[in-house]
C-alpha cells in the first residue's frame, strides 16, 4: 500500500515574497488527495516541494520517518525513488519515442536485463492505454497521449507516491474525464498515494478521496471529500460551485468593499453569469472500472468521515448521511434522512492533518 505523508508546519517564501506558510496536513497512505486552489496560489510549488525539489524555510514533510526538508542529498535520492511525477506537459524528451521515454527511469536507476525493461515498459503502456504507439514521438501524438506516456513513465519505478501537476492542462473534457478515470483504475490496482494538483472543480468533485484548498498564503481546509463538498466555508463553497460571488477575485482576494457591493448586486436580483444552482452536496465518486478491485480507501475515508460527522454543522450531516448506500447506512448504524445528532455551532475543522 501506499505510505502516509505528514507536513507540519509548511512554509515557503521566494526572496520577500511568502508563496504559503503554516500547511499541515496528511495524506493518508493509499487514498487519492486533491490540492485545490485559484491560479498562483503555489499548488505547484506545494508539489516540487513534496517531492524535495524546492526547500521551504521552515517546517516538515515526513515519510517513513524521514523529514525530508532536513535530510542529506543521497536519503532524499533514496526516498525519491518513492515518487512517480506527472508533469503538466508530460516532460517527454522530444527526440525519444515513447517507449525509450518510458524506459528511461529504469535504464537510469536500476540495473535491469533489457528483457525485465521490455516486460515493464509495456506492462505499464498496456495500463494507460498506449500499446501500439511505442515507436512514436512526442511531438506526433495527441497532448492526451503525451499526458498518458508521462504516466506511464512515472509508474515504471512501482511508486508508492505519485504526484500529479494538473494533469488535466490542455486537455479537453472527455480527454480530462478518460485521465480522471485512469487515475482511479491506478489506484485500485496498485493501492497508491495520489495527490493531483488542479482547479478543476470537475476532478475536484468526482476523482479524490480527500480536498485541500490553498487560498491567501493558508491551507484553508484539509479533509475527506465529503466534508469539503458540504462546506460553508466561503472560499470553498464559491471555488467548486465556480462563482464570482466569494473571497477570490481576479486576483487572488477581494477587499470587504468589493464583496458587499458584489452581494448587494446579487441580492438585487441581477446575474453575475455564475451558475444558478448551487452545486454543494456529495456527488458521487467515480468507482473503479469494472472487473478491478474494490477501492480499499473509500471504506477507510468512509470510516474517518462517520468517526466525526458528529462535530459537523446539521446540513453537512443530512448531505453526508442522504449520500452513504444502504449498506453503509447498516454498518454505520444510521437512517437516511436522520441527522446524526442536533445542529452544533462548532465551526468546521481547519488545517492541522487529516479530518
Amino acid at each position: 500500500m501506499g505510505v502516509e505523508v505528514v507536513v507540519e508546519g509548511l512554509t515557503k517564501s521566494f526572496g520577500k515574497q511568502t508563496i504559503w506558510q503554516d500547511v499541515s496536513l496528511t495524506l493518508p497512505p493509499g487514498e487519492v488527495s486533491v490540492m485545490l486552489g485559484p491560479s498562483g496560489t503555489g499548488k505547484s510549488v506545494f508539489l516540487k516541494s513534496l517531492v524535495g525539489l524546492l526547500k521551504p524555510e521552515q517546517g516538515k514533510i515526513v515519510i517513513n520517518g524521514t523529514d525530508l526538508v532536513r535530510c542529506s542529498e543521497h536519503r532524499l535520492y533514496e526516498i525519491r525513488k518513492m515518487f512517480g511525477v506527472l508533469f503538466q506537459d508530460g516532460a517527454l524528451f522530444g527526440s525519444m519515442n515513447l517507449y525509450d521515454n518510458i524506459a528511461f527511469p529504469l535504464r537510469e536507476h536500476t540495473r535491469k536485463t533489457e528483457a525485465e525493461v521490455r516486460r515493464i515498459v509495456l506492462e505499464k503502456m498496456e495500463m494507460v492505454g498506449l500499446v501500439g504507439a511505442e515507436k512514436k514521438l512526442p511531438g506526433e501524438i495527441s497532448g492526451g497521449m503525451r499526458k498518458r506516456a508521462g504516466l506511464a513513465r512515472a509508474l515504471v519505478l512501482d511508486p508508492e507516491i505519485i504526484l500529479c501537476d494538473e494533469p488535466d492542462s490542455g486537455l479537453d473534457p472527455v480527454r480530462t474525464a478518460y485521465l480522471s478515470q485512469l487515475l482511479i483504475d491506478l489506484n485500485a490496482q496498485i493501492d497508491a498515494t495520489i495527490l493531483i494538483v488542479t482547479h478543476n472543480i470537475n476532478i475536484a468533485r468526482t476523482v479524490p478521496d480527500n480536498l485541500g484548498m490553498l487560498f491567501r498564503r493558508e491551507l484553508v481546509m484539509f479533509g475527506p471529500r465529503e466534508v469539503l463538498l458540504t462546506s460553508d466555508e466561503p472560499v470553498v463553497e464559491q471555488f467548486l460551485n465556480g462563482r464570482r460571488l466569494g473571497p477570490i477575485g481576479m486576483s487572488e482576494e477581494k477587499d470587504q468593499a468589493t464583496m458587499a457591493a458584489e452581494q448587494a448586486h446579487a441580492d438585487a436580483g441581477h446575474s453575475d453569469g455564475s451558475p444558478d444552482e448551487d452545486m454543494r452536496g456529495v456527488v458521487p465518486q467515480l468507482e473503479p472500472t469494472p472487473g478491478l478491485p474494490f477501492r480499499d480507501a473509500v471504506r477507510r475515508r468512509k470510516d474517518r468521515v462517520m468517526s466525526i460527522i458528529h462535530q459537523l454543522p446539521y446540513e453537512a450531516q443530512q448531505g453526508i448521511i442522504a449520500s452513504l448506500t444502504p449498506d453503509d447506512l447498516a454498518r454505520y448504524n444510521v437512517h437516511a434522512g436522520a441527522p446524526a445528532q442536533a445542529p452544533t455551532p462548532s465551526p468546521w475543522p481547519r488545517q492541522g492533518g487529516v479530518l
